[in-house]
């Protein structure tokens, strides 16, 4: 690898989680002053049900991670250990929660995956496949909930009120036209022509404003053509496999708080039916965080932190029964299913970072 990507690598110092950390306990701490209700919090009954929910809730984002780790040892072909695969989830993981969104950790995912045993080829194959994997679950599943659910509910859209003219509709739309345009310009470089692909990317990194980043363009270009080549060649089972390990992945993560949820109910007093969502309450919710998700893309954030904060107190609050505990629920959500990841990566990158690029070759 070269000696830039070796740069962007130690980039990812430990302090700057400090970032995302301090966006999203502000938004959580303006939540907990604004509407917190120490009584409220202070009548709920805990129980063995409540730490069974939240036991569930934690197996989600395991069942998240495990997903990751099948689909890493599908696109592989099982030329990468399981310990490998997991240590590459975690930089991963580490990498996305310390940058934008938009950018993600795909940026540096081939060098983690190459250092790992893989060739520059190979490991750029992958990780492109992941990213396009990704976006097909998207792409697939937004307007298979919008039919499914009531449109109206899902963006919290008033009675009487028209469609258009809501912002998280807006916002979504926003996230997920960025998702298509994605998809299709990677799709048609990586199955059907990457050479144009390049050639756009390196035109367009050309003009005035952006030529600063040309050479990383250049080899954005170059990452395509290389991986084009060994993608084109996998037979429908392999892409079926990984695509199954993908929306494993997704399913599990977004089941995360419907569980919470749950787990608040039955520790509610005098809560309906023992705390239990009917089914097309579980799905308005998984649809809403995958519509979240979408919206979460346009956030300039390290791992939309204050953001997501936000929209989740916006966009679920009112599935939330107790009143003043929506802040305590966000920070729930995140704890579970953000902050580990920059526990971890901290733990693990620095020992990781001296090892892959400080070893000697025998001479």
């Amino acid at each position: 690898m070269s000696d830039q990507q070796e740069k962007l690598v130690r980039g990812l110092k430990p302090w700057k989680i400090l970032l995302p950390i301090g966006l999203g306990l502000a938004v959580v701490i303006y939540m907990f002053w604004k509407e917190f209700d120490a009584k409220a919090f202070s009548s709920l009954i805990f129980t063995i049900s409540t730490l069974g929910w939240l036991g569930l809730a934690i197996f989600m984002m395991l069942w998240r991670d495990a997903g990751y780790l099948i689909r890493l040892r599908v696109l592989s072909e099982g030329k990468l250990s399981w310990a490998k695969i997991l240590r590459i989830v975690f930089l991963w993981e580490f990498a996305s929660s310390v940058t934008p969104s938009a950018v993600g950790g795909t940026t540096v995912a081939v060098i983690f995956i190459h250092k790992e045993g893989l060739s520059v080829g190979r490991s750029t194959a992958i990780v492109m496949a992941t990213s396009f994997l990704d976006e097909l679950f998207f792409i697939l599943m937004f307007p298979a909930l919008v039919l499914l659910v009531n449109a109206q509910e899902l963006f919290m859209i008033e009675p009487g009120d028209s469609l258009w003219t809501n912002n998280f509709l807006y916002f979504a739309l926003v996230g997920y036209s960025i998702k298509i345009g994605w998809m299709v310009f990677m799709g048609y470089g990586l199955f059907i022509n990457p050479h144009f692909v390049k050639r756009v990317v390196v035109f367009i990194f050309r003009l005035k404003f952006l030529r600063k980043w040309k050479s990383g363009a250049i080899k954005a270009g170059n990452d395509i053509v290389m991986a084009s080549s060994d993608l084109k060649k996998k037979p429908i089972g392999f892409w079926l496999k990984a695509f199954f390990a993908t929306a494993l992945s997704w399913i599990g993560r977004y089941w995360v708080f419907n569980f919470l949820l749950l787990a608040l109910l039955v520790s509610s007093p005098g809560s309906i039916g023992d705390g239990l969502l009917s089914f097309s309450d579980h799905i308005m919710v998984f649809s809403k965080q995958l519509v979240m998700w979408i919206m979460m893309l346009v956030s300039p954030t390290p791992g939309a932190s204050g953001f997501a904060e936000w929209i989740f107190a916006e966009f679920l609050g009112s599935f939330i029964p107790v009143a003043g505990l929506i802040g305590a629920m966000a920070l729930s959500w995140r704890l579970i299913t953000y902050y580990p990841y920059l526990i971890i990566g901290i733990l693990i990158l620095p020992k990781w970072i001296n090892r892959v690029f400080t070893k000697k070759t025998n001479l």
